[in-house]
């Protein structure tokens, strides 16, 4: 068979796609139920066929394999759809939501900035004792001095932060950056 042949063979049976539509339809109405479903089916099966017509072999049963990959992109939709979490109120995707990272980024900077305004001895209390979790007498003895020294200085500091920070001191910290909320969760309890 000549290469015209085979070309005028191809689009012979691409035009046989359309008398196998009816009972596509019918099959794809039978698998789910539903009419817009069922046509959304068949339209992707039919998109499928059209780009994979070069994987269809001359001579073969076009139905057969038309019906194959309407069944195929069936059972892949409702694997994908077994692995979804129905949520049509929204409540389980308002869980999951989290603040965007820019925001993160933002406290951070403004904290370093903040920071950079402290003298260095508090600087370095607040940052052993609230950031990186020293206890006092470990923070006392890195900065050479007295434990009380180190809670006057993380007290100032953190004093000092909360008003370039704009915060109040007492206020509840869930809606900070971890490291903001680090630096700035020394109580005078904890010191």
């Amino acid at each position: 068979m000549s290469a015209k042949d085979l070309r005028a063979a191809s689009a012979d049976a691409r035009e046989d796609i359309v008398t196998h539509l009816p009972a596509l339809r019918a099959f794809a109405r039978g698998l789910t139920g539903d009419h817009a479903a069922a046509d959304d089916l068949v339209q992707e099966t039919v998109l499928k066929a059209w780009s994979k017509f070069h994987l269809y072999k001359e001579g073969t049963n076009l139905r057969a394999w038309l019906f194959t990959i309407l069944r195929n992109t069936f059972l892949s939709v409702m694997r994908k759809r077994a692995r979804e979490v129905s949520d049509s109120d929204g409540a389980i995707a308002a869980r999951l939501s989290s603040k965007p990272d820019h925001d993160g980024r933002l406290a951070m900077q403004e904290l370093n900035d903040a920071l950079r305004q402290l003298p260095v001895a508090q600087r370095e209390a607040v940052l052993l004792v609230g950031a990186l979790g020293f206890s006092v007498e470990e923070a006392a003895e890195t900065c050479g001095c007295a434990p009380g020294t180190i809670k006057s200085r993380a007290n100032r500091g953190r004093a000092t932060l909360a008003k370039l920070l704009h915060m109040d001191t007492e206020d509840a910290m869930e809606d900070s950056d971890a490291s903001v909320a680090a630096v700035m969760a020394l109580s005078p309890d904890s010191l």
